[in-house]
């Protein structure tokens, strides 16, 4: 390698630098986020050290919540801007409502964390219950200063789905079973098929076509 191209780097420790595999480097490349600066004779693609920068700005847009064709458009209306003054509008425009989108999910997540401390609280006094309860009775729980339906949402809908699927596996014996008459069905051999009705004996008054058949 000459010197100048020992100043730039190969896909392959650009890749290793900044913690991306190569392909998606090439990626970058394609859609016009990232430009290597030459190739060597062998036509491998050289970067400047900034190229790190690049894409630690690729990436910190993606944070915010940019998929790849949006910092595609992004970069290619900035680029195409008829002055700097509207170039800078249209930035000024997509940060904000980015900035809108940001809020709106920071008060989700507040909610959310709300939620688990909720059940955090509550799952704190049952590492001193007793052995003797099933999985499906926490959503209800009135013990161990628990109050009876009281159990937060995040927590009673998964114990309130083990008693459901407790529920649905109980097992009724056939002998217990009655239809809307009070009739017990009779059990049949698994695999039995259709019952075949019985052969008629024939008597000697039917006609002769069916005494031949």
């Amino acid at each position: 390698m000459s010197k100048p191209e020992a100043e730039f780097l190969r896909v392959g420790e650009l890749a290793k630098a900044v913690g991306k595999t190569v392909r998606a480097i090439h990626l970058y490349e394609e859609l016009g986020l990232l430009r290597p600066v030459t190739r060597t004779d062998g036509g491998f693609r050289l970067y400047k050290p900034d190229a790190k920068n690049r894409i630690a700005w690729i990436i910190k847009l993606q944070a915010i919540g940019f998929k790849l064709s949006e910092i595609q458009g992004f970069i290619r209306d900035f680029e195409q801007a008829p002055s700097g003054r509207d170039a800078t509008a249209q930035v000024r425009d997509v940060f904000s409502r980015k900035l809108d989108e940001i809020r709106q999910q920071i008060m989700q997540l507040q909610v959310i964390e709300n939620d688990v401390n909720e059940a955090l609280d509550y799952l704190g006094a049952c590492h001193a219950c007793p052995p003797l309860f099933t999985p499906s009775e926490c959503s209800e729980c009135d013990h161990m200063g628990h109050e009876r339906g009281a159990a937060p949402p995040l927590f009673a809908s998964l114990s309130k789905t083990a008693a459901e699927d407790l529920t649905a596996g109980i097992h009724v014996p056939v002998g217990e079973l009655r239809d809307s008459r009070g009739v017990q069905p009779v059990p049949t051999k698994i695999g039995a098929g259709p019952r075949k009705p019985r052969n008629r004996q024939k008597s000697g008054n039917e006609p002769e076509s069916e005494r031949s058949n």
